[in-house]
């Protein structure tokens, strides 16, 4: 299929579920710098999606994922999702007919992008839409297939609770992330005690409220950061008095700092072009 860019038009574009063939892989290159949402939908195929520059996050009702480059998002065929990406956006998606897909996740999940597995989804990106079946296109497809299998889950993702009063709040501390007040606080802004609060977004999430919000805080800064935000400008809208305080946060929840995090992805992202 070919790679979609800002002046391709609207036909360049078919529906995977639509092709007869296992795979449908395709390639996005926007060097528009905004923000792009896709509504909720779902595809009968499974999705996975590279993000090689820009940040991307998927949301189904379970959960919110967060995609930084070098990473890669799986969402399972049938899966109810929405996508909003931002910054300027080059990625490579392989749609995976339900057939083809049987040692691939059961649910979302971000994962860790090898280089074969990169260089894999460039490769089937430039196959024609109805590709030959049979010979060195079905012998690349297998080896795709065994690599999304075999990608290691990263913990960028960040469950969401169904009750209502809870989802309120969350809608309301995703849109003011800098606000750090406390538990009774946050409670009483959603008409519960501070007990209930905790065990209702203990029995949703599997976190303490404590955790669930520094998950967020993590997913948000490497959001923000993918989309060229400094270390700086991200601890102050997190609400954080000190960069320093910010960066230990941080590499607690990833395993390293923010800054070299990045670098790490945009690195590879160069060694594999």
């Amino acid at each position: 299929m070919p790679i979609l860019t800002d002046s391709s038009a609207p036909s360049d574009w078919v529906e995977p579920d639509d092709v007869a063939r296992p795979v449908v892989t395709y390639g996005i290159a926007s060097k528009k710098i905004g923000r792009i949402e896709l509504d909720m939908h779902r595809h009968a195929k499974g999705q996975i999606l590279l993000v090689q520059r820009g940040a991307l996050s998927c949301r189904v009702a379970s959960g919110l994922w967060i995609v930084p480059p070098r990473s890669a998002v799986w969402i399972p065929g049938g899966a109810l999702h929405a996508i909003t990406a931002t910054g300027s956006l080059e990625g490579y998606s392989a749609f995976v007919a339900p057939s083809a897909g049987a040692h691939l996740p059961s649910g979302c999940c971000t994962v860790s992008v090898s280089p074969l597995l990169r260089e894999l989804l460039f490769r089937a990106a430039s196959l024609p839409l109805f590709y030959e079946e049979g010979g060195a296109n079905s012998r690349l497809i297998s080896v795709l297939l065994d690599e999304i299998a075999a990608a290691e889950i990263e913990n960028l993702h960040l469950p969401m609770p169904t009750d209502p009063r809870l989802r309120a709040l969350v809608d309301l501390m995703i849109s003011a992330p800098s606000e750090r007040g406390t538990l009774d606080g946050w409670a009483k802004r959603a008409g519960l005690s501070q007990r209930t609060l905790g065990r209702l977004i203990s029995r949703e999430t599997g976190m303490s409220f404590a955790r669930w919000r520094q998950q967020l805080g993590v997913m948000l800064a490497v959001q923000w950061l993918a989309g060229g935000a400094s270390i700086q400008r991200v601890a102050a809208d997190l609400g954080y008095e000190s960069v320093p305080s910010f960066v230990t946060m941080f590499r607690k929840t990833l395993g390293t700092s923010p800054g070299r995090y990045m670098a790490e992805r945009h690195s590879a992202r160069h060694r594999g072009r």
